[in-house]
């Protein structure tokens, strides 16, 4: 685990500078229920999610919650640069709700680039750690449809109703992400207690000694899951932040029982308990990083398009190539990429991550067939190839850098011998010889002409 600057010393926490570490292969517990079973061999056909970090928090172009925490205050008040701290900085904070309306929202437009994009499954902050709720729950009145909420007003404001609704239509699966941590409610971040008005990421008192009001905390989280599981439809996966909250740290929430609660109405469930390892960390989920090896089992990478998870006025966005190059590292270990991007306050996607949509899924439509539903093919890697495999059939994913031109003959490390190899979306049967480093395929002259793509896909059969 990271080393954290957090004033609790006997908390070893999985958080640092708001980046998760991740579970080990050694933590994760393979499910019993062949139904889970089957559900994770489908996410492990899924390969690109869309991840999206969306809230009152927007409107500041600042990290998402952790300028709250005054136990972070070392890294995430960096952005902080209107002169306010301490107690001002978090009145201010938690009334952003009270401007928070984004008219120009349109959640079939945002499905319908998804689905374009090559995306196919969503995974949306329905609650970050700020407590904020973007659905219409009944437990508390800090949330979107809340009376101080202007947006409450407008046809689309229960926003995960309308979203998760416009993604299913497209064929999109949903995923679920909801924080355990919960810095708004009394029931989590109560006042008078022995941290003062210094708060940091866990509770402000100690579970041990208030069980009583950690118990209402309890209940409060398992109300707001079971809302979202009885009253928004099919839900893919539960997808659980805020690794921190969990019975090794004093902070049991019995997930176990809620989980089990809405598995008895969802069977299909996949839940994430990220870093916490165990029966509900179905899959691991490394954050703006991925593992240098392939792994054995499920698992999944949150990366930003650009630099923030939240949107960010001067955001960095990283190029289509570098995107599918991400993409295709990732498939080549064995994972999903959950692609992050961060609306806008007004309701829009950023047109620059509009863009990098579009772009991605135009390679898709070409060389799909070398990403969904494949799994890791031994080599996984061999200089600037990434290696799949599907049934019979194996993949070579040449990656070219910006200038590099395609090459009238590619090297794989092959040692038997092909039936055929093609080019994914263009000529069959290529022609191929055998060589010291393996078998030379030659490149129709039709794939060297004009723009080098960021990647071309060679079909081995």
């Amino acid at each position: 685990m990271a080393e954290t600057k957090d004033k609790a010393p006997e908390q070893e926490l999985a958080v640092h500078g708001g980046v998760h570490n991740y579970s080990s292969e050694q933590d994760w517990v393979k499910p019993e229920a062949p139904l889970l079973l089957e559900r994770l061999e489908w996410f492990k056909d899924q390969k690109l999610g869309l991840m999206m970090h969306w809230g009152p928090y927007s409107q500041l172009g600042v990290v998402e919650s952790w300028a709250l925490s005054d136990g972070d205050a070392d890294w995430a008040r960096d952005c902080i640069d209107w002169g306010v701290e301490g107690e001002e900085l978090k009145r201010e904070y938690f009334g952003l709700n009270r401007t928070f309306n984004p008219i120009r929202f349109q959640p079939g437009l945002w499905a319908e680039l998804a689905a374009e994009g090559g995306f196919k499954y969503l995974n949306f902050t329905t609650k970050h750690h700020d407590g904020f709720c973007m659905w219409d729950t009944h437990t508390t009145d800090y949330r979107i449809t809340g009376p101080e909420t202007p947006f409450h007003r407008h046809k689309y404001a229960d926003i995960c109703c309308r979203l998760f609704d416009a993604f299913r239509e497209k064929g999109l699966a949903i995923s679920a992400y909801f924080s355990k941590a919960d810095w708004h409610t009394p029931y989590y971040w109560a006042p008078g207690m022995e941290r003062g008005s210094q708060m940091w990421r866990g509770p402000s008192y100690d579970p041990r000694q208030y069980p009583w009001l950690w118990e209402k905390f309890v209940q409060f989280t398992h109300e707001q899951i079971m809302e979202l599981m009885t009253r928004y439809g099919r839900i893919d996966m539960l997808w659980l932040d805020a690794g921190w909250v969990n019975a090794r740290r004093n902070q049991d929430i019995r997930l176990g029982e809620v989980v089990e609660r809405a598995r008895r109405i969802q069977p299909w469930l996949l839940t994430a308990d990220r870093t916490v390892g165990g029966p509900y960390e179905n899959l691991i989920t490394p954050e703006q990083t991925l593992p240098e090896q392939p792994l054995n089992v499920p698992w999944e990478s949150c990366i930003t398009m650009g630099t923030s998870f939240s949107f960010n006025y001067e955001d960095r966005y990283k190029s289509v190539r570098q995107l599918v190059h991400l993409l295709v590292e990732i498939v080549a270990k064995g994972g999903n990429l959950a692609l992050n991007v961060g609306p806008q306050p007004d309701g829009r996607l950023p047109a620059a991550a509009i863009r990098r949509m579009k772009g991605l899924g135009q390679w898709l439509k070409v060389y799909g067939e070398a990403i969904y539903g494949t799994r890791v093919w031994e080599p996984y890697a061999s200089g600037a190839v990434r290696f799949t495999r599907k049934g019979d059939a194996g993949y070579a994913i040449r990656l070219y850098k910006e200038g590099e031109r395609v090459e009238e003959e590619l090297t794989l490390p092959l040692e038997a011998e092909p039936a055929a190899v093609d080019l994914v979306g263009g000529t069959a049967n290529l022609d191929f010889r055998r060589c010291e480093a393996g078998i030379a395929v030659r490149i129709p002259e039709a794939a060297r002409a004009g723009e080098t793509p960021a990647a071309l896909a060679l079909r081995i059969r």
